[in-house]
């Protein structure tokens, strides 16, 4: 496998936000999402056998929560999935972050899916979700939708009622997309979409969906790697 980098942090978004937390970031990704903020994982890396994976990870006990980011994770899954069913069977917690552009049946079912499905506020990535792994989805599954604007709000609203989330995943994730060159300041400046302006739409409309907040943008640089 090739990995960008292997760290322990706390977890920045999801239902997970706040805890501490291992991250694998696998090399490579076939999108280009115009808000991307990890651009420098889409070339490079480092081969690691899936024994130094878990070395690595053993290492940074007593930490039991695991994600595999990217890049895009499931681009390797023909060593990942493997790796995820060792690692499950030594009683680690783990998440995926996907955008749901592969194949995710195949995925552990003990494994936390988090999927990205893109707005047209992500570009040349938009409308690139496989609708197949709507039937891969379970309770312990989130569905994210990264909001650049008021279009990309509806077109997630839509796709939450058209495909009646709530009855396969566990959590609706609304998370505010941040400037591609933001400051140093650790503000919602950075927001490209203000998330008091995406909280007073969803009050207004009464959907049933969770804030998410990049935390880990407010309490390091919005930059800043490896966190």
């Amino acid at each position: 496998m090739h990995l960008i980098e292997l760290y322990k942090s706390v977890q920045g978004e999801s239902s997970f936000a706040g805890l501490p937390c291992i991250f694998v970031r696998l090399a490579g990704c076939n999108l280009r999402c115009a808000w991307c903020d990890s651009e420098y994982t889409f070339t490079g890396g480092k081969p690691y056998t899936a024994d130094e994976i878990v070395a690595e990870i053993e290492a940074l006990a007593p930490c039991r929560l695991v994600e595999f980011t990217g890049g895009e994770p499931m681009l390797q899954s023909k060593e990942l999935l493997p790796l995820m069913e060792r690692l499950l069977a030594e009683n680690y917690t783990l998440m995926i972050e996907t955008s749901g552009e592969r194949p995710l049946a195949e995925v552990p079912k003990a494994v936390h899916k988090i999927v990205d499905v893109k707005c047209p506020g992500a570009g040349s990535a938009a409308n690139s979700f496989r609708m197949e792994n709507l039937e891969a989805l379970t309770k312990k599954d989130e569905v994210k939708f990264v909001l650049s604007h008021r279009e990309d709000y509806e077109f997630a609203c839509e796709f939450v009622r058209t495909h009646a989330l709530h009855e396969r995943a566990g959590q609706i994730l609304f998370s505010p997309a941040f400037n591609k060159a933001p400051s140093l300041l650790r503000t919602t400046d950075n927001a490209t979409l203000d998330p008091r302006t995406l909280v007073e739409w969803m009050m207004t409309d009464g959907i049933d969906a969770r804030l998410s907040l990049q935390i880990h943008k407010f309490i390091w640089e919005p930059i800043k790697k490896g966190v």
